[in-house]
């Protein structure tokens, strides 16, 4: 089974911006958010994904990801996500030994800013960069599928 092991956190700080390693603008949308799986659709670039995620259990959760046509993508978007679409540029950023996604929301979500980390189990090691705050890893509001239909600018 694939499975992803991810904790994520508030971002309190601009200090991450000094570790970038690139950044990539993403557009994504949800067909289906159902409690034991959602089925997101997201274009980045030139490249499309759909992605099956299951159940959270704490900070794991089964992940399929799959290529598609960024055409097909494109009309999935338009025509059959539910709700508005995420919106967000996507930094990659070194900390220690680990790379992090540190995503900058637009749209109805923006001024969020969330840092996440995959590891390989639950137990791993990482060094807590100095711009993460507080860990948000089990609280669904900052699921992007909740921020969907429950977006940031309405807290």
């Amino acid at each position: 089974m694939a499975l992803e092991i991810e904790r994520k956190y508030l971002v309190i700080n601009d200090k991450w911006r000094d570790s970038v390693i690139r950044e990539s603008v993403m557009k994504q949308g949800y067909l289906a958010s159902q409690p034991n799986a959602t089925v997101r659709v997201r274009v980045s670039g030139s490249e499309a994904r759909l992605t099956i995620k299951g159940r959270s259990r704490g900070i794991r959760r089964s992940e399929y990801e799959y290529p598609i046509p960024l055409q097909d993508a494109q009309e999935l978007l338009d025509s059959h996500s539910a709700g508005a679409l995420i919106e967000k540029v996507r930094y990659r950023v070194r900390c220690g030994d680990h790379v992090w996604d540190l995503d900058v929301f637009d749209g109805a979500n923006r001024g969020l800013v969330i840092a996440e980390v995959e590891l390989g189990s639950e137990d791993e090691a990482f060094q807590m960069p100095e711009w993460a705050g507080e860990e948000v890893s089990t609280d669904s509001r900052y699921y992007n599928a909740s921020l969907v239909s429950h977006p940031y600018c309405d807290w």
